[in-house]
């Protein structure tokens, strides 16, 4: 079965017996659960992990579910960047919106996709390929080995190779972090990630377009800006949240969450509305500093 570990989460002690999958409840806020072993001789499911000693069929089965999964997520992101590049070409969408819905719907999707893989503990290495393979797009085009016109028009400002290896390879960079560091396993990553895509994305939609109250420390940010970071980045994460929940991977008591919640979000926009974008990007000071919150309010 398993136990409450001090920091908040779910402890693995000795197998169960039975093959019930059960829901323990305790006083934390959030609590990702953890599928117990099956024996050898029973059936699989979808999300059940693959303990060790099984047959070598049933873990190659698990890696080409993964490996599916996988190739899955990766077509839907190149169809989600193909997409708004065909919007763009056509004017339908300028070319600056093009890419911040890009920055949006690419992290949340991906976020969205985590229960799609199996709870194998190679799982998370599986869906952080999908991410890396978008890294390595960025660098060959942001050193100009290649060159991809739609990729550079849909995730750059200016037209400019090199904004490549800035904020969009940053923005990789902190999915890869959370799919491998925290997975389905801790709330954290699912935080953090919400806060950057949902947030972070939104707030620069908001500002450039209602953005003409600028705040009194920073003048390239605007009170507009920052308030939709907090809101929707709040609703969002709470958004995912309660994804999780549903699926069954996480438990909720809505009571202490919600303000905890809030909490990093406001710490998360206030980091977001600091002068600092000149010497750290928002796709690394944001994800960063809601992990740290998150990490703390999450587990006391």
């Amino acid at each position: 079965m398993f136990s409450s570990s001090s920091s908040g989460f779910l402890r693995r002690t000795p197998p169960p017996t039975s093959t019930t999958i059960f829901k323990q409840i305790t006083k934390d806020s959030v609590r990702f659960l953890c599928t117990p072993k099956f024996g050898i001789g029973q059936r699989l499911g979808r999300f059940v992990v693959v303990p060790r000693g099984v047959s070598a069929a049933t873990t190659a089965q698990d890696l080409v579910y993964n490996a599916g999964a996988t190739v899955a997520v990766l077509g839907g992101a190149y169809a989600l960047v193909r997409a708004f590049d065909d919007l763009t070409r056509r004017e339908i969408l300028q070319q600056g919106l093009s890419r911040k819905l890009v920055h949006i719907l690419s992290g949340l999707l991906f976020l969205v996709s985590w229960p799609i893989f199996s709870n194998s503990n190679e799982a998370r290495y599986f869906a952080a390929f999908v991410p890396l393979v978008n890294c390595l797009r960025l660098l060959v085009n942001g050193l100009s080995l290649a060159s991809d016109e739609g990729l550079i028009k849909s995730v750059t400002r200016e037209g400019d190779p090199q904004e490549l290896l800035r904020g969009p390879l940053y923005y990789v960079v902190i999915l890869m972090l959370c799919a491998v560091v925290f997975w389905r396993e801790s709330s954290v990553g699912v935080v953090s990630l919400a806060m950057m895509c949902g947030g972070d994305g939104v707030a620069d939609i908001i500002g450039r377009r209602y953005g003409s109250m600028k705040i009194p420390y920073n003048h390239k940010k605007s009170w507009a800006g920052s308030i939709s970071m907090l809101v929707f980045g709040f609703l969002v994460t709470l958004g995912m949240l309660y994804y999780y929940s549903v699926l069954g991977h996480v438990q909720l008591d809505w009571v202490s969450t919600v303000p905890r919640v809030a909490l990093v979000a406001f710490v998360a926009t206030v980091v977001e509305s600091l002068p600092i974008t000149e010497v750290v990007d928002d796709n690394i000071s944001v994800p960063l500093v809601t992990m740290a919150v998150a990490s703390f309010t999450f587990q006391h």
